[in-house]
């Protein structure tokens, strides 16, 4: 003998059945909160060593060396070295102006636009919302068509002067090979290359430079040369969120290895000369 399962009576028609009350915020028993709470801590005390780098104004080139810092990078003010300012001193010297401010706004941005930092800051520091199946901290919701959000469409645009950045750290560690005494090979051009790979990394696992690299093709067989860069930029897309994090890692470990070195504070571990 099988037995039938009760069905709900049909609705009636212009009706719709209620939702189940669920007093609860969320059902969610695991640490949902770890992750936000991480990344706060973890963006927090980058921008506070950032910040307070950048309006130090010292301890950025070693002259032994030519170690320039990527936070001072290029260093285009009245107030920097002038073996350090390699594209010419072209601001005033005033203090509240820092040294390397041609491009700190366009990489602010392209790392403020980024589509992975979008989510990590809008889950961790607004808590819209702080993860899956949790309410959202806000009542409403307009998306990124108001300002200052509006903004973030700037990440297209400022992923090119990204990539100009990219090659003025490039050009730096270069540099760095060449020291008064010669060419030159120690941990601090291990350090500033090992950096630069890392930007060159995040910079071209950008979403934006997927699309530049395969977008609007309709047919990937006619566009052999493209389709191979799509590809490659695929790979390292998967990995943006990881390239994101490792690039201020490495930036802030250039950043404190320079700055140790021009304070004296231990020799460059040198291997050739």
């Amino acid at each position: 003998m099988t037995t039938k399962s009760a069905t709900p009576p049909a609705l009636q028609p212009g009706r719709v059945r209620p939702r189940a009350a669920i007093a609860a915020k969320t059902l969610r028993t695991d640490r949902w909160w770890f992750a936000p709470l991480i990344t706060v801590v973890g963006l927090s005390a980058w921008v506070a060593y950032a910040t307070v780098r950048v309006f130090m104004h010292n301890n950025y080139w070693v002259e032994a060396y030519h170690y320039l810092t990527p936070f001072y990078s290029p260093c285009v003010t009245a107030r920097c070295v002038p073996e350090a300012a390699h594209f010419g001193q072209l601001l005033p010297g005033w203090w509240i102006i820092p040294d390397a401010a041609l491009t700190l706004p366009f990489l602010l941005l392209f790392r403020l636009t980024c589509y992975y930092y979008r989510k990590a800051y809008y889950r961790s520091f607004w808590l819209s919302p702080p993860a899956c199946a949790v309410p959202d901290g806000h009542k409403t919701y307009t998306g990124e068509t108001r300002f200052p959000l509006l903004g973030q469409n700037l990440h297209r645009y400022a992923f090119y002067a990204a990539v100009i950045i990219s090659l003025i750290n490039t050009w730096d560690a270069v540099l760095a090979f060449h020291s008064p005494k010669g060419f030159g090979f120690g941990l601090g051009n291990v350090i500033l290359l090992g950096n630069v790979v890392m930007l060159w990394a995040y910079t071209v696992s950008c979403h934006s430079c997927r699309h530049i690299a395969g977008g609007r093709l309709k047919h990937f067989s006619k566009h052999p040369v493209r389709y191979r860069f799509w590809t490659f930029v695929s790979k390292l897309n998967v990995r943006h969120m990881q390239l994101a994090w490792i690039t201020l890692g490495t930036l802030a470990l250039t950043d404190f290895y320079i700055m140790a070195l021009s304070a004296g504070w231990f020799p460059d571990l040198r291997f050739i000369n």
